[in-house]
């Protein structure tokens, strides 16, 4: 076997119509569906055959694990095939699993002649029976696990294995065709079927030959099956993964076949796992859902325990019970049953306990993760909280490294051991909102981490989150108390530079013209009217720079007008406004900022949207105000850039606690929607 080979697909392929879903027809795919076909319908052949067969004529066995074979190895092989047709263990289960098929129709046929009384014909049924069970069980139990999950002998090592395997079912199949027929008062059928190939000088030393070829059949199985426990041991975290579920299946179906020869109840145990074993191949070669292995092997470990350990105490109580109380059933019953319920809850915990510390360390409860978080959180701001999450992540996920960014205007990131150049990436989503990213750092010595780290990632995910939210609402509240404080600032330097440069020197300048008309009064009366003429322009300047200065501070037409007034002053004769609610009592703080968010919008709506009118809505639903400006102009360009108007919307907006959203796809207009809280009146403070 030399895995898989490059190359066109065998057969000339034909495409069927119907665009990206068409199915890709290939001589390869037509042989593995001819074999998915016909192998189920040889095992339904052959259970008709033994349905239909004198009781005296069925054997005491006539459902084996290779009869499971038949209906799920070709099955899934084909389905492999479908999508990688050069993978040589694909056609390892579509070959094995219709030399299975042979083998039980041609077995079932052999006493079928017998009882009908064709004995020669029955005598030959034997090499087609032999030679079924003989690739059978060299593709399935010997060859497949050397070559799973990739295709390739784990090294060259492992040739003697494979030798060891052919040598033993060689001398197996020898063993059988070359026998002599039983005596006939041994013989548990009504007449002895003959053998056409038996060699009498070799009846000596059958057992012998048996004993050795069974031997080295368990032998190569179990080696084979160790051969991938090899694999896994040296492989990275995905491909132990990927090998998890074919070794986890061949290890049970090899556990309970041994199980099954000391103890036949258990044949059907591994009937079922030998059903049970494309699946997991299947998994392990398309990679699909491999982290759930660890899941698998837990409950199974978890179940079988708690089975064993309350059946014992269900007996160990009954028992004793009946000693105790002889003569009453019933109380025994119910005495065993109540102790196997105590024992039930504390069992299933401790055990659960057991194989999450075997599986993955220390910390293998996610909930308990998730405790240890909440208090570190508790006990610490959000920045520090952001520590704790790393740690507690690093923890549980067992990995060299997590890191938190946390995107923000000035990202910060905190990392818990290194994470490497190329980490997983978690995005960290609050509310539908992108607050951050988690890094995760290649996996520690661990045997199985997938699923557990995706249950630890899926709880604690969330948490990492809400603490990313609060460390970007502590940074926003840090900026706008910067921008506050810097806004405060600016405005009185404003104010100072207005009264200072402006009204000052005016008033000054005037104090001098007062004073120089006082002296020109009485010696020119002419000059002294000039000079008051100047005091008047220069008054009036001043009434002038004192107006402007107050409607900077807050518009006049608020007072003078109200809200929805002063809106319908600055919209245009072309423009709708809606007013819906009262809106008589609110905050001067709101006032001011819807009037600059409206006229800041109709300015950009005159300057650049080239619309024909615009429509302004303020509308009041108890202690929330909504405030909407549309236009139908030509929208937001593809690519838009925040500019000053935009920006200094969304501030008054977040100054107040709200928020503002401009959309507009090109050509179907632009909407500016505001959302500004409005305390109840009684909760403001007096001016």
């Amino acid at each position: 076997m030399a895995g898989e080979a490059g190359g066109n697909d065998v057969g000339k392929a034909a495409e069927l119509p119907g665009g990206a879903g068409r199915v890709r027809v290939t001589g390869a795919l037509v042989v593995a569906v001819g074999m998915a076909v016909v192998s189920p319908v040889l095992g339904l052949a052959a259970i008709l055959v033994w349905a239909g067969l004198p009781a005296a004529w069925v054997p005491a066995l006539t459902v084996s694990p290779q009869s499971a074979v038949v209906f799920t190895f070709p099955a899934v092989g084909a389905f492999l095939i479908y999508h990688r047709p050069r993978l040589n263990m694909a056609w390892l289960m579509c070959v094995g699993g219709l030399a299975a098929g042979v083998s039980d129709l041609c077995s079932a046929m052999m006493f079928r002649a017998a009882a009908d009384g064709e004995f020669a014909v029955a005598g030959w049924m034997r090499l087609p029976s032999q030679l079924g069970w003989a690739v059978c069980g060299l593709f399935l139990t010997i060859l497949l696990p050397l070559y799973s999950p990739d295709g390739r002998l784990p090294s060259r090592r492992w040739r003697p294995v494979l030798v060891l395997g052919c040598v033993a079912i060689a001398l197996g199949t020898a063993r059988y065709l070359l026998r002599m027929p039983p005596p006939r008062e041994t013989y548990p059928y009504p007449e002895v079927i003959p053998n056409p190939f038996r060699v009498p000088a070799l009846h000596p030393y059958m057992e012998i030959v048996s004993a050795v070829s069974w031997t080295g059949i368990y032998a190569a199985m179990a080696l084979a099956a160790l051969s991938m426990a090899v694999r896994m041991r040296r492989a990275g975290p995905v491909v132990r993964r990927q090998i998890g579920w074919p070794l986890f299946a061949f290890c049970g179906y090899v556990l309970f076949l041994v199980a099954g020869t000391v103890w036949p109840g258990l044949r059907w145990a591994a009937i079922a796992w030998a059903a049970a074993i494309p699946f997991a191949v299947a998994f392990a070669v398309m990679r699909y859902r491999l982290y759930g292995i660890d899941t698998v092997v837990s409950r199974a470990f978890v179940a079988t325990g708690v089975v064993v350990v309350v059946s014992a105490v269900y007996f160990g109580a009954g028992t004793l019970s009946g000693l105790l109380v002889s003569g009453y059933d019933q109380v025994a019953g119910v005495a065993a049953a109540l102790f196997a319920g105590a024992f039930f809850q504390p069992l299933r915990r401790a055990l659960q306990r057991a194989v999450d510390r075997l599986l993955y360390g220390a910390v293998g409860d996610p909930g308990v993760l998730a405790e240890r978080l909440t208090q570190a959180v508790r006990r610490g701001d959000p920045a520090r909280a952001l520590t704790s999450v790393v740690s507690v992540l690093r923890d549980g996920l067992a990995v060299e490294g997590v890191a938190v960014e946390v995107a923000d205007g000035e990202p910060r990131y905190v990392e818990s051991g290194r994470v490497g150049d190329r980490p997983r990436e978690v995005p960290l989503v609050w509310h539908g909102t992108r607050v951050g990213r988690l890094l995760v750092g290649p996996p520690g010595p661990r045997r199985f981490p997938a699923a557990h780290n995706e249950r630890v990632l899926a709880t604690l995910t969330p948490y990492a989150a809400d603490v990313a939210h609060a460390v970007r609402m502590a940074a926003d509240l840090q900026r706008s108390r910067e921008r506050i404080l810097t806004a405060r600032e600016e405005e009185r330097r404003r104010l100072r530079r207005d009264l200072h440069d402006g009204l000052g020197q005016t008033l000054s300048s005037l104090a001098m013209t007062i004073t120089m008309a006082r002296m020109t009064l009485k010696k020119s009366p002419e000059a002294a009217d000039e000079l008051l003429r100047d005091l008047h322009a220069g008054m009036s300047a001043v009434t002038q720079d004192i107006r402007e200065l107050v409607h900077g501070l807050r518009p006049p037409a608020l007072d003078d007008l109200g809200l929805a007034r002063a809106i319908r002053e600055l919209a245009g004769p072309a423009d709708v406004v809606d007013v819906e609610g009262d809106l008589s009592d609110l905050p001067a703080a709101v006032e001011v900022a819807v009037y600059r968010i409206v006229q800041e919008a109709l300015t950009n709506v005159r300057r650049h949207a080239g619309a024909s009118h615009a429509r302004i809505v303020l509308r009041r639903v108890r202690q929330v105000l909504r405030v909407l400006v549309e236009d139908d102009g030509r929208g937001l360009p593809e690519t838009p850039r925040a500019g000053v108007g935009l920006g200094s919307m969304r501030e008054r907006a977040a100054e107040l606690g709200g928020i503002c959203v401009v959309t507009g796809e090109p050509g179907t207009g632009t909407r500016v929607e505001v959302m500004l809280p409005v305390p109840d009146r009684a909760l403001i403070p007096p001016a």
